[in-house]
Protein backbone atom coordinates (compact mmCIF):
# COMPACT_ATOMS: atom_id res chain seq x y z
CA UNK A 1 0.00 0.00 0.00
CA UNK A 2 1.29 3.40 -0.98
CA UNK A 3 0.65 5.42 2.49
CA UNK A 4 2.62 8.76 1.65
CA UNK A 5 3.16 10.48 -1.26
CA UNK A 6 5.38 13.64 -1.47
CA UNK A 7 7.02 16.04 -4.46
CA UNK A 8 9.37 18.23 -3.13
CA UNK A 9 12.33 20.70 -5.62
CA UNK A 10 15.89 19.97 -5.73
CA UNK A 11 17.63 21.56 -4.43
CA UNK A 12 15.65 23.36 -1.36
CA UNK A 13 13.54 20.95 -0.56
CA UNK A 14 10.64 22.79 -0.34
CA UNK A 15 7.55 20.73 -0.38
CA UNK A 16 5.66 21.09 -3.88
CA UNK A 17 2.50 18.78 -3.22
CA UNK A 18 1.91 15.93 -0.83
CA UNK A 19 -1.42 13.61 -0.72
CA UNK A 20 -1.67 11.02 3.11
CA UNK A 21 -3.51 7.79 3.25
CA UNK A 22 -6.79 8.70 4.82
CA UNK A 23 -7.08 6.05 7.45
CA UNK A 24 -7.35 6.87 11.43
CA UNK A 25 -4.57 3.72 11.83
CA UNK A 26 -2.02 5.34 10.04
CA UNK A 27 -2.82 9.05 10.65
CA UNK A 28 -0.61 10.09 13.42
CA UNK A 29 2.21 7.68 12.46
CA UNK A 30 2.32 9.52 8.99
CA UNK A 31 3.15 12.46 10.31
CA UNK A 32 6.62 11.53 11.85
CA UNK A 33 7.07 9.65 8.56
CA UNK A 34 6.36 13.05 6.68
CA UNK A 35 9.27 14.49 8.91
CA UNK A 36 11.50 12.46 7.63
CA UNK A 37 10.18 12.84 3.92
CA UNK A 38 10.84 16.56 4.73
CA UNK A 39 14.52 16.07 6.19
CA UNK A 40 15.29 14.00 3.43
CA UNK A 41 14.01 16.23 0.41
CA UNK A 42 16.88 18.36 2.21
CA UNK A 43 19.83 15.98 1.65
CA UNK A 44 18.94 15.58 -1.49
CA UNK A 45 20.81 17.47 -4.21
CA UNK A 46 21.83 17.26 -8.06
CA UNK A 47 24.52 14.94 -7.76
CA UNK A 48 22.19 12.30 -5.29
CA UNK A 49 21.40 8.62 -7.02
CA UNK A 50 18.32 9.14 -9.60
CA UNK A 51 16.70 6.74 -7.84
CA UNK A 52 17.21 5.00 -4.46
CA UNK A 53 15.14 2.79 -1.46
CA UNK A 54 15.33 4.14 2.03
CA UNK A 55 14.36 1.87 4.78
CA UNK A 56 12.78 3.20 7.54
CA UNK A 57 11.43 0.62 10.02
CA UNK A 58 8.55 -0.75 9.39
CA UNK A 59 8.03 0.91 5.57
CA UNK A 60 10.44 2.06 2.66
CA UNK A 61 10.43 5.26 1.23
CA UNK A 62 11.57 5.04 -2.33
CA UNK A 63 11.91 8.00 -4.29
CA UNK A 64 13.29 9.11 -7.94
CA UNK A 65 14.84 12.23 -9.24
CA UNK A 66 13.48 13.82 -12.54
CA UNK A 67 14.25 17.46 -13.83
CA UNK A 68 14.95 19.33 -10.80
CA UNK A 69 12.18 17.73 -8.66
CA UNK A 70 12.29 14.58 -6.17
CA UNK A 71 9.18 12.26 -5.83
CA UNK A 72 8.70 10.31 -2.94
CA UNK A 73 6.52 7.45 -1.90
CA UNK A 74 6.20 5.60 1.75
CA UNK A 75 5.41 2.05 0.85
CA UNK A 76 4.72 -0.99 3.03
CA UNK A 77 7.34 -3.50 2.62
CA UNK A 78 5.17 -6.24 0.72
CA UNK A 79 4.41 -3.73 -2.17
CA UNK A 80 5.91 -4.06 -5.12
CA UNK A 81 9.31 -2.45 -5.62
CA UNK A 82 8.56 -2.39 -9.38
CA UNK A 83 4.63 -1.21 -8.77
CA UNK A 84 6.26 1.69 -6.21
CA UNK A 85 8.96 3.02 -9.31
CA UNK A 86 6.03 2.79 -11.78
CA UNK A 87 3.91 5.12 -10.06
CA UNK A 88 6.55 7.27 -9.27
CA UNK A 89 7.41 7.18 -13.12
CA UNK A 90 3.68 7.80 -13.59
CA UNK A 91 3.16 11.00 -11.25
CA UNK A 92 6.34 12.35 -12.96
CA UNK A 93 5.78 12.54 -16.41
CA UNK A 94 1.81 14.02 -15.16
CA UNK A 95 3.64 16.72 -12.68
CA UNK A 96 6.14 17.96 -15.54
CA UNK A 97 3.30 18.18 -17.96
CA UNK A 98 1.06 19.98 -15.97
CA UNK A 99 3.90 22.53 -13.77
CA UNK A 100 7.09 21.96 -15.31
CA UNK A 101 7.41 25.57 -16.11
CA UNK A 102 6.23 26.73 -12.91
CA UNK A 103 8.59 24.80 -10.47
CA UNK A 104 11.59 27.66 -10.50
CA UNK A 105 9.08 29.80 -9.72
CA UNK A 106 7.01 28.87 -6.44
CA UNK A 107 7.77 30.32 -2.95
CA UNK A 108 5.31 28.50 -0.91
CA UNK A 109 5.18 25.16 0.09
CA UNK A 110 2.92 22.87 -1.07
CA UNK A 111 1.75 25.95 -4.12
CA UNK A 112 0.67 23.11 -5.94
CA UNK A 113 -1.67 20.80 -3.76
CA UNK A 114 -4.19 20.52 -6.26
CA UNK A 115 -1.97 17.38 -7.55
CA UNK A 116 -3.32 15.23 -4.75
CA UNK A 117 -6.39 14.48 -7.42
CA UNK A 118 -4.43 13.08 -10.19
CA UNK A 119 -2.21 11.03 -7.39
CA UNK A 120 -5.33 9.66 -5.80
CA UNK A 121 -6.31 8.55 -9.14
CA UNK A 122 -2.94 7.24 -10.05
CA UNK A 123 -2.32 5.16 -6.96
CA UNK A 124 -5.77 3.49 -7.61
CA UNK A 125 -4.47 1.68 -10.24
CA UNK A 126 -1.31 0.86 -9.00
CA UNK A 127 -3.10 -0.64 -6.22
CA UNK A 128 -5.35 -2.66 -8.16
CA UNK A 129 -4.34 -6.17 -8.44
CA UNK A 130 -5.35 -6.60 -12.19
CA UNK A 131 -2.91 -3.62 -13.37
CA UNK A 132 -0.15 -5.21 -11.17
CA UNK A 133 -0.09 -7.90 -12.85
CA UNK A 134 0.69 -6.16 -16.42
CA UNK A 135 3.36 -4.20 -15.05
CA UNK A 136 6.05 -5.82 -16.51
CA UNK A 137 4.58 -4.87 -20.24
CA UNK A 138 3.65 -1.18 -18.86
CA UNK A 139 6.93 -0.40 -17.54
CA UNK A 140 9.91 -1.54 -19.79
CA UNK A 141 11.96 0.92 -20.11
CA UNK A 142 12.00 1.67 -16.07
CA UNK A 143 15.39 0.29 -14.41
CA UNK A 144 15.54 -3.01 -13.04
CA UNK A 145 14.55 -2.12 -9.52
CA UNK A 146 16.70 -4.74 -8.16
CA UNK A 147 19.49 -2.40 -8.52
CA UNK A 148 18.18 0.49 -7.14
CA UNK A 149 20.55 1.29 -4.17
CA UNK A 150 18.99 0.76 -0.87
CA UNK A 151 19.70 2.77 2.42
CA UNK A 152 18.45 3.18 5.66
CA UNK A 153 16.76 5.99 7.03
CA UNK A 154 18.65 6.49 10.15
CA UNK A 155 22.14 6.67 7.81
CA UNK A 156 20.91 9.17 5.77
CA UNK A 157 19.39 11.52 8.21
CA UNK A 158 20.60 11.02 11.60
CA UNK A 159 24.24 10.07 10.71
CA UNK A 160 24.57 12.15 8.01
CA UNK A 161 25.25 9.77 5.17
CA UNK A 162 25.95 12.13 2.20
CA UNK A 163 23.40 10.64 -0.92
CA UNK A 164 26.08 12.30 -3.47
CA UNK A 165 28.69 10.49 -1.88
CA UNK A 166 27.37 6.85 -2.21
CA UNK A 167 26.62 8.14 -6.12
CA UNK A 168 30.05 8.90 -6.72
CA UNK A 169 31.35 5.91 -4.94
CA UNK A 170 29.20 3.82 -7.89
CA UNK A 171 30.31 5.84 -10.64
CA UNK A 172 34.06 5.31 -9.33
CA UNK A 173 33.14 1.59 -9.23
CA UNK A 174 32.05 1.82 -12.72
CA UNK A 175 34.94 3.86 -14.28
CA UNK A 176 37.30 1.42 -12.61
CA UNK A 177 35.40 -1.34 -14.30
CA UNK A 178 35.67 0.05 -17.08
CA UNK A 179 39.11 0.24 -17.00
CA UNK A 180 39.82 -3.08 -15.87
CA UNK A 181 37.80 -4.45 -19.03
CA UNK A 182 40.00 -2.32 -21.51
CA UNK A 183 43.13 -3.52 -19.67
CA UNK A 184 41.79 -7.26 -20.12
CA UNK A 185 40.88 -7.06 -23.83
CA UNK A 186 44.05 -5.42 -24.17
CA UNK A 187 45.75 -8.18 -22.36
CA UNK A 188 44.36 -10.55 -24.65
CA UNK A 189 45.14 -8.67 -28.32
CA UNK A 190 48.45 -8.40 -27.10
CA UNK A 191 48.42 -12.73 -26.50
CA UNK A 192 47.09 -12.77 -29.70
CA UNK A 193 49.70 -10.85 -30.83
CA UNK A 194 52.18 -12.86 -29.85
CA UNK A 195 50.69 -16.20 -30.50
CA UNK A 196 50.55 -15.22 -34.23
CA UNK A 197 54.53 -13.73 -34.27
CA UNK A 198 55.39 -16.64 -33.11
CA UNK A 199 53.20 -19.11 -35.76
CA UNK A 200 54.87 -16.54 -38.34
CA UNK A 201 58.47 -17.40 -37.45
CA UNK A 202 58.22 -21.15 -37.05
CA UNK A 203 56.40 -20.87 -40.96
CA UNK A 204 59.41 -19.34 -42.14
CA UNK A 205 62.05 -21.44 -40.26
CA UNK A 206 59.95 -24.21 -41.85
CA UNK A 207 59.95 -22.53 -45.56
CA UNK A 208 63.54 -22.25 -44.94
CA UNK A 209 64.54 -25.56 -43.94
CA UNK A 210 63.04 -27.22 -46.63
CA UNK A 211 63.26 -24.63 -49.72
CA UNK A 212 66.26 -22.87 -49.39
CA UNK A 213 68.50 -25.02 -46.90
Amino acid sequence: MVLLTMIARIPDGLPLAASMQDDEQFGRKLIEYQNQAKLLFKKLNFQSPKQCTIESVPYYFHYIIEKDVSYLVLCEKNFSKRAAFGFLEDIAAEFNRLYGRQVSTVSRPYTLIEFDNYIQKAKKNYIDSRVRKNLNSINNELQDVQRIMVQNIDDVLQRGTVLSELDTKAQNLSILSKKYKKEATNLNLKSMYVKLTVAAIFVIVLFLYFYVL
